[in-house]
């Protein structure tokens, strides 16, 4: 059985027979007869049909007439199924393409956003820091160098979820900031959610320092910021989970100490030392951290040591060597002499946190832990005692004073009394510690005496006191 093809704009073939038929009549006329090879109709002509080859045809871009050409079914099947297939194409790809500009469109408009409600919030502080302090360098003046509007931001009630409305349970810790929690976000990745306080006294402006200083940082012994969380009144700094807390809690705790064997020690006072030359040297921006402790060096699950808490720390510039404060904010027992005291700190300021920390690791004992027995003096005290009377080997940890790595150890204790040195410019930089510790300087100076050594420390000394010294506030913070 045959059938009739359609031609639009068509111009009318020559030798055409002529009908009076109407236009239905038209169509069947030609079907009936076995001559006809196609047919068309115009108001004012009437009934054309062909039995005769089609010659002279031609299509118009406008204007001609319909052309119905006769084929076999099995051709207009095809024909249709062409023109379906074409039909469905065009109309899932107009489908595709319009989600998909609407998809773009909206992850435009949330970006755009995101990045206006960070920036604000950034420019809110600026100004209301200066207002504290305008006499005090912010970070806020560094903003140049870092774009923090493109950290991710993260949804409140995701995180709320993901540490079961902050439960209890989840507290990690607490500090000056305020409290962390440890979370698990919908994909199984675990986080440690620390939040901002609404009862922290400088905790938004620590807020915005530390995401200002460390969401460009990227080093594998400094903890990684994954993004932050701004809604409302709420604000949370969202880092990797370290699921060996931090070192206060194995190498202070009488159980937990015998898995910090000599190797593992002197790999986490390298990793101290890498993450603590890239802060000074090596990064894009040169930053004093002013809170290393051993409450803020956390373990990952290889006890491999991050860097952590960046909320005092402080962004120089090119030619900065010493910045000066008038909020001093810092832990007792770690602080250098010139920042304790005048207020001054610089890369000196953390060499010398360093090298308490250097003696708290191969010691095994905290800078304010002693007791009547040794007189109340500080660690460093009671180090520079012992140098002097040729006892040094009488400090090391029993856990890991073994012949075979006694050289390597009292090497290290030497390095840790260079570093607390009672002035900066006897202390060496970063670069040569790591050097020293490694063996690569061979011969060391002889050390002079460590700051503090002839202060006593009061027993049952409130770690939350705070004191003035030289009109420079002193906040005394126990390491969590």
């Amino acid at each position: 059985m045959d059938g009739l093809l359609k031609q639009k704009m068509i111009k009318v073939p020559d030798f055409a027979d002529w009908s009076a038929a109407h236009e239905d009549d038209c169509r069947q006329q030609c079907l009936q007869n076995c001559s006809c090879i196609a047919y068309a109709y115009d108001v004012g002509t009437g009934c054309m049909p062909w039995t005769r080859s089609l010659i002279d045809t031609l299509q118009f871009s406008s204007g001609g007439v319909d052309l119905y050409i006769r084929v076999a079914s099995s051709e207009l099947d095809k024909e249709g199924d062409v023109k379906k297939i074409i039909a469905i194409t065009v109309v899932i790809g107009t489908v595709s393409i319009s989600i998909c500009t609407l998809i773009l469109w909206r992850w435009i408009a949330k970006h755009k956003a995101m990045k206006k409600k960070a920036k604000g919030i950034l420019l809110f502080n600026r100004e209301e820091a200066h207002k504290k302090s305008p006499s005090e360098n912010m970070p806020g003046d560094n903003l140049n160098q870092v774009q923090v509007q493109e950290l991710p931001l993260f949804n409140f009630e995701k995180l709320t979820s993901a540490t079961n409305n902050f439960h209890q349970s989840n507290k990690l810790g607490q500090g000056g900031f305020g409290p962390v929690y440890r979370g698990k976000l919908s994909d199984g990745q675990e986080v440690a959610v620390k939040r901002l306080s609404k009862t922290s006294g400088q905790g938004l402006e620590e807020f915005m320092n530390e995401m200002v200083v460390i969401s460009k940082l990227q080093h594998q012994n400094l903890v990684r910021l994954l993004g932050c969380c701004v809604e409302g009144e709420e604000r949370m700094l969202i880092y990797e989970y370290m699921p060996n807390k931090s070192l206060d809690a194995f190498l202070f705790d009488p159980h937990k100490e015998r898995l910090l064997d000599w190797r593992r020690r002197f790999n986490i006072i390298e990793g101290i030392g890498r993450g603590l030359l890239y802060l000074h040297r090596d990064s894009r921006l040169r930053i004093i951290h002013r809170d290393l402790k051993a409450s803020n060096i956390l373990l990952d699950k290889e006890l491999n040591p991050k860097i952590s808490d960046f909320c005092m720390a402080r962004i120089f510039g090119g030619n900065e060597d010493q910045a000066n404060t008038n909020r001093v904010v810092k832990t007792y027992g770690y602080m250098s002499p010139e920042y304790a005291m005048e207020g001054r700190f610089s890369e000196k300021s953390d060499v010398f946190s360093f090298g308490v920390l250097l003696l708290e690791i191969f010691s095994g004992r905290r800078n304010y832990s002693f007791n009547k027995d040794e007189q109340s003096l500080s660690l460093l005290g009671f180090a520079w005692k012992l140098w002097n009377a040729n006892n040094i080997m009488a400090l090391i940890d029993p856990m890991i004073s073994e012949p075979c790595f006694e050289m390597e150890i009292l090497r290290c204790i030497h390095v840790g009394l260079l570093c607390v040195q009672d002035f900066a410019k006897d202390r060496p930089n970063v670069s040569v510690v790591i050097s020293m510790l490694k063996s690569e300087i061979v011969d060391l100076p002889h050390p002079k005496q460590p700051a503090f050594t002839e202060r006593k420390i009061a027993l049952g000394t409130d770690s939350s006191q705070s004191c003035s010294v030289n009109n420079v506030t002193v906040t005394m913070v126990q390491g969590r």
